[in-house]
């Protein structure tokens, strides 16, 4: 049985750490709130673009941009969207154990399909177990803006462009609530859900052509919805990591109970031995 000295510093060693996990928690639920306002203040953008795009696409048959083309898939590229830091709970284990099982359900060798890493838990899982990392991006900042993802998201659209990969799947975990996100797998490239009721051109007067605007308008909105993904991932992530810091606030409430139950005890069995130890030797002198 652990002595009163450890019993004690044991119980002060986890009020600290209750401490600490219970400011973590405070600092993720504020970095949450403004990232989930990050993440919906995007929706409106996204879905004008798409609107745009759709009336655009669905108006001029006679467009074949190769964004809007199925092509036989000889290589697949996932970019995948995790966190720099641990300590989100299973935020980041959901999106790679879908990424291992989607690569060991749809491919045989790594020579048909490339990681594209947002995140350095993604980048150093896919580097440890010999996976084909093409891009990489680390150190994302907790609420990022456009210009820290262009680059990546520019070339690796240009990647489907150039025929280095016949198609784009992203997998993140989608915001849903506080203490709900959902790990997500779609597909990016090609583009195939373009609204077929975004057909009205009426509203709209094409200066140049409509192919030159969807020349230009397609790739912006490949890479917004890549921008759009990782604002909702860094949702998802903040709201994870303030669940992980509660539950660990509550865990430690939990030990601390505990513990000064056995230091009670062992205090009280202290006590009656010393009061037992009194009373005999006041017994032996009579």
């Amino acid at each position: 049985m652990a002595s009163l000295r450890d019993l004690k510093d044991r119980i002060d060693s986890t009020k600290k750490t209750k401490q600490i996990t219970g400011a973590m928690e405070l600092v993720s639920a504020s970095k949450m709130s403004k990232a989930e306002q990050n993440a919906r203040g995007f929706v409106p953008y996204a879905d004008k673009l798409q609107e745009v795009v759709s009336s655009i696409a669905n108006a001029n048959t006679d467009a074949q941009h190769p964004m809007l083309i199925k092509r036989e898939v000889k290589k697949t590229g996932y970019l995948i969207i995790t966190s720099d830091r641990g300590l989100v709970g299973a935020y980041n284990s959901h999106v790679l154990r879908n990424l291992v099982n989607t690569i060991e359900k749809n491919h045989k060798s790594t020579d048909e399909y490339t990681i594209i890493v947002l995140g350095r838990k993604g980048y150093d899982f896919c580097r440890k177990r010999g996976l084909p990392v093409s891009k990489s991006v680390l150190g994302v900042p907790d609420h990022p803006t456009f210009a820290d993802v262009k680059e990546l998201a520019s070339e690796t659209v240009q990647m489907y462009a150039d025929g280095d990969i016949d198609e784009l799947n992203i997998v993140y975990n989608h915001y849903v609530s506080a203490i709900s996100q959902v790990v997500t797998n779609k597909q990016l490239l090609p583009i195939e859900n373009l609204d077929e009721s975004g057909s009205a051109t009426s509203d709209y007067e094409f200066d140049p052509n409509q192919e030159q605007i969807l020349e230009v308008l397609l790739p912006q909105y490949a890479e917004s919805l890549i921008f759009g993904a990782l604002l909702d991932g860094k949702a998802s992530e903040h709201a994870a990591s303030m669940t992980a810091m509660r539950s660990a606030t509550d865990n430690a409430s939990d030990l601390i109970d505990d513990l000064s139950l056995s230091y009670n005890r062992a205090r009280q069995a202290a006590i009656t031995q010393e009061i037992t130890e009194i009373v005999g030797g006041v017994a032996a002198l009579e």
